[in-house]
């Protein structure tokens, strides 16, 4: 029986994949493979393994700076040369891996600040493609000097005010429109490819988007057609009034971190308040709540191997994250998802701590266990990530609705 307040199909289910792990320290256990980290063959086999357990997506992490365990936002680096140092680019990943998957959803990040939503907007429309409907996209800010001293195009304050930081998140979703705006600017059936007329293509069905706006003017059109799912998944991660807004109004999955089944209520409950201001039904959109997990069958061990990276790491160097951490059984966290799900949570993202450790251990031990409790689906049932999620393919804004064109 599924739990009262669960979807008939169960929770959503996904994986963040980051280096050799969430763990600053997991690059020295002996299941890691730090060596192959900048290999397509070791993304590829994490995310296989991800399709193996019939999970929804995986995310693939990406900042515009090296990593560093000390940071308090996620972008100042700290020196320290014992942690792993330096990534592939994420959208690049998800194309390398999306022809060698074939269910699994493919969600790289991309930081909005400091790139161009044209850019993006087509790197992200291809990889859909590429996967056959399967791609969306995570976005994030970036509010680092040391970040923006890359491109070298704008100053960023050494404080942030809270005016500041919304005027952050309002370029950042003026972003997002302009993406979607390109990702409609072909209608679906633009493309004739008629070789006994020599017509290609239909002209009066591209559109220029003439957006015109505080931070970007982008008359468009795309130079890639319509994605499969027409408008790929976009995602994003929030912690507070500002970024709830943001992604209430942005995006199509919102990324939560509450601290217990009662802060998830709270959680959703503003979220949900927020996409309503945005004048978008709740059935637009779904909430995924966030967990470092370090998973074994011995909740002791699972207790010993924290402890033995954090003494790795250093004295005062307790792992800490924005996240809840778990640690303990694959029972005992479909215990915790259970109860979260009863408050207000669609699904949930999954941050291993030691990569391919306790990736193994969700798609291997956790998944099995919340099939037997009528809490996750036995196989996939959509063919594109939007179907997956019980999201429904929208329509082109710039389509005629009926009548003659």
């Amino acid at each position: 029986m599924v739990a009262e307040g669960v979807a008939a199909d169960g929770v959503g289910l996904a994986v963040a994949l980051d280096g050799c792990g969430w763990h600053p320290a997991a690059w020295r256990e002996p299941e890691a493979r730090p060596r192959e980290l900048f290999s397509g063959r070791y993304w590829t086999e994490l995310v296989q393994e991800a399709e193996h357990g019939r999970l929804d997506f995986v995310t693939i992490e990406d900042t515009l700076a090296l990593q560093s365990s000390g940071r308090a936002a996620g972008d100042e680096p700290d020196g320290r040369a014992d942690e792993v140092q330096g990534r592939l680019d994420a959208v690049l990943i998800a194309a390398r891996v999306a022809p060698l998957t074939r269910n699994v959803g493919l969600v790289p990040t991309i930081v909005v600040t400091h790139t161009e939503p044209f850019h993006i907007s087509k790197a992200i429309a291809t990889l859909d493609f590429a996967s056959a409907g399967r791609a969306g996209v995570r976005v994030r800010v970036a509010a680092s000097r040391d970040v923006a001293a890359h491109f070298g195009r704008r100053d960023l304050p050494d404080r942030w005010s809270a005016e500041s930081v919304a005027e952050l998140f309002d370029e950042a979703a003026d972003y997002v429109e302009v993406v979607r705006r390109l990702w409609d600017s072909w209608e679906d059936d633009a493309e004739i490819r008629d070789v006994a007329t020599g017509r290609f293509i239909d002209r009066d069905k591209l559109h220029y988007i003439d957006f015109a706006g505080r931070w970007f003017t982008v008359r468009g059109p795309s130079i890639v057609p319509r994605p499969p799912q027409g408008q790929p998944l976009v995602t994003a991660l929030a912690h507070d009034t500002v970024p709830y807004r943001f992604a209430a109004r942005a995006a199509d999955l919102v990324h939560v971190t509450p601290r217990d089944a009662r802060d998830a209520a709270r959680i959703s409950a503003l979220v949900r308040a927020e996409w309503a201001a945005a004048g978008r039904p709740e059935t637009e959109a779904r909430l995924f709540a966030d967990l470092v997990v370090f998973l074994d069958e011995d909740g002791g061990r699972a207790a010993e191997r924290r402890q033995r990276l954090d003494e790795r790491s250093g004295p005062e160097r307790e792992f800490r994250s924005d996240a809840q951490i778990f640690v303990g059984t694959p029972s005992e966290l479909a215990d915790l998802l259970a109860e979260w799900a009863e408050s207000g949570i669609d699904g949930f993202q999954l941050r291993p701590a030691v990569l391919p450790t306790d990736l193994r251990a969700i798609t291997r031990r956790l998944v099995p266990e919340l099939r037997r409790r009528g809490l996750f689906r036995d196989e996939y049932r959509a063919a594109t990530l939007r179907g997956r999620l019980g999201l429904d393919r929208p329509a082109n804004r710039y389509a005629p609705t009926g009548g003659a064109r």
